[in-house]
């Protein structure tokens, strides 16, 4: 399968189901980002720069010091994923566009068209995503209560 160069938003959406498990699974301890990281499969820095802008948007929040660690801040069914995707990209060109050559006659037109479709991709992934709640995540992945026990489990271990 191939890799996205950008895995913010994906390690985002991991990371606020496995906040919304553990919390529906009763944990009550807020979920440190080296055990976030283990569920990801990601380094640790990387997660806490994921949810920085998360807990910035009040999606998330943050407790300092040895025992703490991140909770999810909302209910799972009033955070779409658009929320979470507005929070990660902002404005940022969806396509990976480039500086073309303005002295080219492809490239000093190319840009502005180039501008529109990547303005015109995003609006339809907002759209899509706009649809999805984290609890849709949850139902679509399957998990249930035993599932949320595991993890319980697993971080009072």
């Amino acid at each position: 399968m191939a890799r996205s160069t950008n895995t913010q938003f994906a390690v985002a959406v991991h990371v606020l189901t496995y906040l919304a498990a553990s919390a529906a699974a009763g944990r009550t301890a807020p979920v440190g980002s080296e055990e976030l990281a283990g569920s990801t499969a990601v380094n640790p820095v990387h997660v806490r720069k994921v949810l920085g802008p998360l807990r910035d948007g009040g999606l998330t929040r943050s407790r300092p010091g040895a025992h703490g660690g991140w909770e999810l801040a909302v209910d799972p069914a009033d955070v779409t994923l658009a929320q979470v995707w507005r929070l990660l990209q902002g404005d940022d060109p969806v396509l990976g566009l480039h500086g073309p050559n303005p002295a080219c006659a492809v490239g000093s037109s190319i840009q502005g068209v180039l501008v529109g479709l990547d303005r015109r991709v995003a609006e339809a992934i907002v759209a899509e995503l706009d649809a999805i709640t984290l609890s849709d995540v949850m139902e679509d992945g399957g998990f249930d209560a035993a599932d949320f026990a595991a993890l319980a489990a697993m971080a009072s271990a």
